[in-house]
């Protein structure tokens, strides 16, 4: 592949990125905004913490059979399919993809609906004691489990698209969920002896209208999903081969996640929501960039392998992330210097107080200590499963938990719930480190002069905007008892000032990654 076709295709994945982001963007907008009506409605209570812990035993086993295991799993294989086989072969396998999957995911939506009461027990122990509680968390549960059924059809699906370098209604489908969940508690809060089942509801809701929402999609790529059940069929062998070890590793990386929902639940009340609420605003800059980036990376990443391009697998890799820390350093810099007005602004109102947003803003700081990690993580993950080995981020995520555990507990009672969310930064840091030394000596050296050089000067333009950023807060002091419009303004102010001070310093500093940005707006504006 000559330098232009490599030009050409980091432009794809950019662009990919691009739509991805906007797509997530327009997603994440729509859940800040559900979180802050849920704050609104319910505060930080007993009840809101049934809620997060029964809605994330589903939402984590999506991540465990969906996007966790499943699209990355399939990607390369269709993709390959796609590059060598007939087009009626790779849909062949989609079908045969879709009908077993369907399968298991009824079968696991029973048995998670059955054992509930136990699995509750098991990811937050501390609601034991508090019968009325516990209660709330099982009922909630059960009637939320069949939302894994849709949601994981909804990976399968974005895998399909994903390989025909469709990006648009998968990164948008959230925002069914993020709608169906704002209307539910609006407009059913008061349906039910306990208010907060109507966020149930909507949760189920959303999960339908996410599936329905990729149909169109895929009959326009003309992809027709029939009822095919060949268990032996390669493709599928070949993808169960990639997928078992996938769903250890996510199965680790969820563990990780409960680990730190059990520690939480032993400590005092609205723990696990400052938690919720902290990781609700990483996933933004997550979604925005990290995600879209991974996302968009892994369809072009797959192509280079099953066409033995090495030397440009090496190339994407750099540029990705080259673009990735672009946009998340930056980002990590903001969401640390700004944390306590970030979450005054959003959620400080109605039942969550002053005190609340103080808890969770420090929170927040300790989870963006580790934003790079998080987001390169992406990256490398995707790298591999190109490579169609699932190995070896299985057993980076076995040492992070490990990590994650001890640094956990050494932590939750010095720092109680931030301790908890600094443990996740460091044992992210941990996973980039391990995968970064098992790539390299994969694939061989993937960092050249050329990433060093890039790294320096986003390093010295966020570090420019933080002085940007102390500057304004210096001559108008942040006041968190002040009125909302007035925090607003400050907050818009800031970020908006620094956003300029960082883009012009990468300007001037000559950052190939903000002209590249530039290049594509500007072509874009000419197109229009």
């Amino acid at each position: 592949m000559d330098s232009q076709t490599e030009k050409s295709e980091n432009a794809k994945v950019a662009r990919a990125a691009g739509i991805v982001g906007a797509a997530t963007m327009v997603s994440r907008v729509f859940g800040v905004v559900r979180d802050m009506v849920i704050a609104a409605f319910f505060g930080a209570s007993w009840m809101t913490d049934a809620f997060w812990v029964a809605f994330r035993i589903p939402n984590m086993l999506r991540r465990l059979l969906g996007e966790g295991s499943l699209t990355v799993s399939f990607v390369p294989v269709f993709t390959e399919y796609l590059q060598k086989k007939t087009r009626e072969e790779a849909l062949d396998l989609a079908s045969n993809a879709f009908t077993i999957l369907s399968v298991i995911l009824a079968a696991v939506s029973v048995l998670g609906i059955l054992l509930s009461p136990v699995i509750v027990g098991l990811i937050a122990p501390g609601f034991i004691t508090n019968p009325e509680q516990f209660a709330l968390t099982v009922f909630l549960n059960r009637l939320m489990f069949p939302y894994i059924f849709f949601i994981a059809l909804v990976a399968l699906c974005m895998g399909i698209l994903n390989s025909f370098r469709h990006f648009t209604s998968p990164a948008l489908s959230p925002v069914m969920l993020n709608i169906a969940m704002i209307a539910a508690a609006v407009g059913l809060h008061e349906c039910f002896a306990q208010p907060i089942t109507a966020l149930a509801v909507g949760v189920l809701i959303g999960g339908v209208l996410q599936l329905a929402m990729q149909w169109p999609a895929l009959l326009k790529f003309g992809v027709k999903l029939k009822f095919r059940f060949n268990i032996r069929h390669p493709g599928i062998q070949q993808i169960g081969q990639l997928m078992l070890p996938a769903i250890f590793g996510a199965g680790v990386g969820t563990i990780n996640v409960f680990v730190g929902t059990i520690l939480a639940s032993l400590l005092p009340g609205g723990s696990v929501t400052y938690l919720f609420y902290a990781d609700r605003i990483m996933e933004f800059p997550l979604g925005i960039f990290a995600i879209a980036i991974g996302t968009a990376a892994l369809p072009s990443f797959s192509k280079h392998v099953a066409a033995g391009q090495m030397d440009e697998l090496k190339s994407s890799i750099s540029f990705s992330l080259r673009l990735m820390l672009f946009l998340t350093i930056p980002s990590m810099v903001a969401l640390m210097a700004l944390n306590l007005p970030i979450i005054s602004v959003l959620f400080q109102r109605g039942a969550f107080d002053v005190q609340d947003a103080v808890y969770t803003g420090q929170a927040l700081f300790c989870y963006a200590l580790g934003l790079w990690a998080y987001s390169v993580l992406r990256v490398f993950v995707s790298s591999f499963y190109s490579l169609q080995d699932s190995k070896w981020p299985f057993k980076a995520a076995v040492i992070t938990l490990i990590v994650n555990v001890i640094c956990s507990l050494a932590l939750m009672y010095p720092l109680k719930h931030n301790g908890i969310a600094l443990a996740g930064s460091i044992s992210a840091s941990v996973n980039v480190l391990i995968l970064a030394f098992v790539l390299k000596n994969k694939i061989g050296s993937f960092l050249d002069r050329t990433f060093y050089t890039s790294l320096f000067k986003i390093i010295a333009s966020s570090v420019i905007m933080l002085g940007a950023i102390g500057l304004i807060n210096y001559f108008l002091p942040w006041d968190t008892s002040a009125d909302l419009q007035s925090r607003l303004i400050f907050l818009a102010s800031t970020v908006a000032a620094g956003a300029c001070v960082f883009f012009t310093s990468a300007y001037l500093l000559k950052s190939p990654e903000i002209h590249a940005v530039i290049s594509m707006v500007k072509r874009r504006l000419t197109r229009a």
